[in-house]
């Protein structure tokens, strides 16, 4: 994709055409304001994220905080999707499916939330710590979040997609740590089906590499 064009908010949910829509100071407000929602969900979820929850019970309040802003998750009814969120624990990479299975004590999990609110899209995740975590598992969620604000100081005019990727898999293998590339990334919007995919070597799950100082945090 190398073509550009100009949108306004009404044109902003345009099918996708191959070419990547640039937003005015409108279209930046609305997609703050979803992303607002977006956190403030995950920080409501906090003191929810202990051993002996389901991820369902934490999909649900995803669902009803939401709903309750008088917004809709994005993932509900996509493709058949029946939940709200996605939440990955110890070594599921990305987009695991809330179901009755407990958090333990020594989890880490990943929630990934994507309100839609008044057309459009706030997309982000967090990782929890469940209980007493492992050494091992605590030093990658740090050295994770370290990999993403990198990559976002990366994220500004002029620099390509790459550099972002870069950027995280430089600090990532310094701490021998692998990346995952075997996924891609995508932009925001007022549509799901018009928002940027990209392909990065680098994403912002990590995995330690094989080694006698290295494990897997837990893979339960």
């Amino acid at each position: 994709m190398d073509k550009y064009i100009s949108v306004s908010p009404e044109e902003a949910s345009i099918a996708r055409d191959g070419t990547i829509k640039l937003h005015g100071p409108e279209g930046f407000a609305g997609m703050r304001k979803a992303g607002q929602l977006a956190a403030e969900i995950l920080d409501a979820l906090v003191p929810h994220v202990i051993p002996g929850v389901t991820t369902e019970e934490l999909d649900d309040i995803v669902r009803s905080m939401t709903i309750a802003a008088g917004g809709v998750p994005a993932t509900l009814g996509y493709r058949g999707y029946t939940h709200s969120c996605c939440i990955s624990i110890n070594h599921v990479i990305c987009h695991g499916i809330p179901s009755d299975k407990k958090l333990r004590d020594g989890d880490i999990v990943n929630i990934d939330v994507t309100p839609q609110l008044d057309g459009w899209h706030g997309d982000t995740s967090r990782m929890f710590f469940v209980g007493d975590v492992p050494v091992k598992a605590k030093r990658l969620v740090d050295v994770t979040y370290e990999c993403l604000m990198l990559g976002i100081e990366q994220a500004k005019p002029g620099n390509h997609i790459g550099d972002i990727g870069a950027a995280i898999q430089k600090h990532a293998e310094a701490h021998r740590y692998g990346v995952v590339r075997e996924f891609c990334g995508h932009g925001l919007g007022a549509c799901s089906t018009t928002r940027l995919k990209f392909s990065m070597r680098a994403a912002l799950a990590l995995a330690p590499k094989s080694g006698p100082e290295c494990s897997s945090p837990s893979n339960r």
